[in-house]
């Protein structure tokens, strides 16, 4: 299915980003997925499994909102783009429960399921495809009521987020070299 204007940009920059993390993980070793900075800190399987469950969640919370369509208005084929995503509030904020990792997964296991998740994301998108999305809201922890194609951005502003994270814990004193 052809995806109208703003849902495929949205579409394109969910692929850009994913393709950004696989470029900065194949490859890895299971010794370097699983290596933390201190403690404290996320390891690269830690985020690819925590990257996954978020956007399997963002594709759960589709299906969920979308099973009431009635009423929902077509999808408006004249839009350009979406309402953009809220500002982040300042300071550090903590996965919620749903979306937290577990540790210790074989990296071939999370490349395999990362890669699963955003084929069952373009699912969703093509459903999003058939009615206006600025229908269906749901609260985001930190940024408020969001709608589903605010959600969608925020899978692939997400990515981002995390790959920064990824990008400097491999630049970090002790990481693996194999």
């Amino acid at each position: 299915m052809t995806l109208p204007v703003a849902l495929a940009a949205i579409s394109q920059d969910l692929d850009d980003a994913r393709a950004e993390v696989l470029r900065e993980t194949d490859g890895l070793s299971q010794a370097q997925a699983d290596w933390r900075p201190n403690p404290s800190d996320w390891s690269v399987g830690e985020i690819l499994h925590h990257l996954t469950l978020a956007e399997i969640n963002t594709g759960k919370l589709t299906s969920k909102l979308l099973k009431e369509t009635d009423g929902a208005g077509p999808y408006p084929l004249e839009m350009a783009a979406f309402t953009p995503l809220p500002s982040w509030p300042p300071g550090p904020r903590e996965a919620p429960p749903v979306v937290r990792p577990d540790k210790g997964h074989p990296i071939e296991q999370l490349l395999q399921d990362i890669r699963a998740a955003r084929a069952r994301s373009r699912q969703s998108l093509e459903r999003l495809a058939t009615v206006d999305p600025r229908g269906f809201t749901w609260r985001h922890f930190a940024l408020g009521e969001m709608d589903l194609a605010q959600w969608w951005m925020l899978t692939a502003h997400h990515d981002r987020d995390h790959l920064q994270q990824i990008r400097r814990i491999k630049k970090t004193h002790g990481f693996p070299r194999a």
